[in-house]
């Protein structure tokens, strides 16, 4: 498989080995899923029949105007919101049951660091609670490991308030990673970036995905972002939120910050736009 062939080629220590992944190539997938609030003359649409495929080892991204439903998506993947319709798997297994055994990474805009706690032992702050049996030694070890993936294995003793805005974010990555799951579902991460750090952040995200094999799913409101980063882009329009179109992104591996110059990359980024102008346009819920 994919992510078996990816972790033989990291040499990062893991902790977990994930079961149960899905036959299919499709690590993650939702069919016909809708997500309402409220109800009769209150009732609204948030979600109307999503159809997402992204198969394992992919990187995806999710784009649309505000209020489209992007991270209330991500939430479904996640576990964290039940769709009123449809199905959810995620490595053949509901999403819930998929965070419960370590199968799902989230990462959000705002990093969440605890003031009191140095970066290696923030990042492996999540795994101390997922398996309390580990040592404290142990779980220092996974943290440095994590830190050292995402370049800060010289910052391990630093607090937070000694860190900038991007290596909080590292992080915070380092933190989801720790727990080795499949799948990193990512919310705007880079959102609260100046624009330099954000190009930064993006190429050394792009770097871990080649080196972990992870599947990534990222929402973003950046076209740049979209195209630089992804395999694949699915663009979401509003009222109600909905899955208008997928573009497929060929431009090979490795990616560097320079590809933004490159026409076949204008030509993409131009496409997008013009998808996302179709994006604000209401449609009809089912």
């Amino acid at each position: 498989m994919a992510l078996a062939a990816a972790r033989a080629r990291n040499d990062v220590p893991t902790l977990q080995a994930v079961a149960s992944v899905a036959a299919a190539s499709d690590l993650i997938s939702a069919r016909g899923v809708s997500v309402t609030m409220g109800s009769g003359r209150h009732r609204q649409v948030i979600l109307d029949n999503i159809d997402l495929s992204v198969p394992e080892g992919s990187f995806v991204s999710l784009i649309g105007p505000s209020g489209c439903g992007k991270s209330t998506l991500l939430k479904v993947l996640a576990g964290l919101v039940e769709p009123s319709t449809g199905r959810v798997s995620v490595a053949g297994h509901a999403p819930a049951d998929a965070a419960r055994r370590r199968m799902i990474g989230l990462v959000f805009q705002d990093a969440n660091l605890l003031p009191w706690k140095n970066a290696v032992d923030n990042a492996s702050m999540l795994l101390s609670i997922a398996d309390p049996t580990l040592s404290k030694a142990a779980l220092r070890e996974r943290g440095q490991a994590m830190l050292d993936l995402v370049g800060l294995g010289d910052a391990a003793h630093k607090m937070p308030n000694e860190l900038s805005g991007g290596m909080r974010q590292r992080v915070s990555i380092a933190r989801s990673l720790a727990l080795d799951p499949a799948v990193l579902l990512m919310d705007e991460p880079f959102g609260a970036l100046d624009a330099i750090t954000r190009d930064t952040m993006g190429q050394s995200l792009l770097e871990i995905w080649e080196r972990t094999g992870k599947t990534i799913v990222l929402v973003t409101h950046s076209i740049d972002e979209a195209v630089h980063l992804s395999k694949q882009v699915h663009v979401l329009g509003i009222k109600p939120g909905r899955i208008i179109e997928t573009l497929d992104v060929p431009l090979p591996y490795p990616r560097e910050v320079s590809i933004v110059e490159h026409p076949d990359f204008i030509r993409l980024h131009n496409g997008l736009r013009a998808l996302l102008r179709d994006s604000h346009r209401p449609g009809q819920p089912s």
